[in-house]
């Protein structure tokens, strides 16, 4: 079973040890082999489809996972945009689990607004929520559409702000604990589909 793991720094985990990466952790609750993660810290949806285009893929993956678009908020990216980018991105990762959407998982984007960094940063909070709200029904839309799992972590994000490493911002390994959790019977089923 191979895993492919695409984002940003929510799914490479900055701040956090590799084995605590939410994709590190629901690999070995599945029990499979250690995902191949393409993400860094900052990536928009054009800079991780720019990556990915340079990559060198090994498809059919028998699991994608998703999750980008908090880079292109906080940056004050066009939503339009976002879904426009989105979408190809959604494309490419049906393409990489051998044209199988049930193979593949959107993730929401969590609210950094809730966080220290983001109550210090002098940015409307609520208005960082709006936003976010925007993007996941953009990201949660266009993943129903393609048929796509669609898993909604944002509440994750709300409930527990506190539960970030030491930058305030990034969730801790307890956190992607959470996530993995939630991931899991999703991630158990798309497996198990024929």
């Amino acid at each position: 079973m191979r895993f492919l793991a695409l984002g940003d720094s929510y799914t490479i985990g900055e701040g956090v040890a590799e084995a605590e990466r939410w994709p590190v952790q629901l690999a070995q609750a599945l029990g499979i082999d250690a995902p191949e993660i393409i993400a860094r810290t900052g990536w928009t949806t054009d800079e991780l489809a720019a990556a990915m285009a340079q990559y060198a893929f090994r498809p059919p993956y028998d699991l994608v996972t998703l999750l980008i678009g908090v880079n292109n908020q906080y940056r004050g990216r066009d939503i339009a945009n976002y879904r426009d980018e989105f979408r190809a991105l959604l494309e490419r990762a049906i393409e990489l689990a051998g044209g199988e959407p049930r193979r593949v998982i959107v993730v929401s984007i969590p609210d950094w607004g809730v966080t220290r960094f983001g109550r210090e940063s002098g940015r409307d909070t609520a208005q960082i929520a709006r936003d976010i709200d925007l993007y996941n029904a953009a990201n949660a839309e266009i993943s129903h559409s393609a048929q796509v799992h669609y898993v909604d972590l944002t509440a994750f994000s709300r409930a527990e702000p506190a539960l970030v490493v030491d930058d305030g911002l990034h969730p801790s390994g307890a956190a992607y604990r959470r996530w993995s959790e939630a991931l899991l019977p999703v991630a158990g089923r798309s497996l198990s589909s024929p």
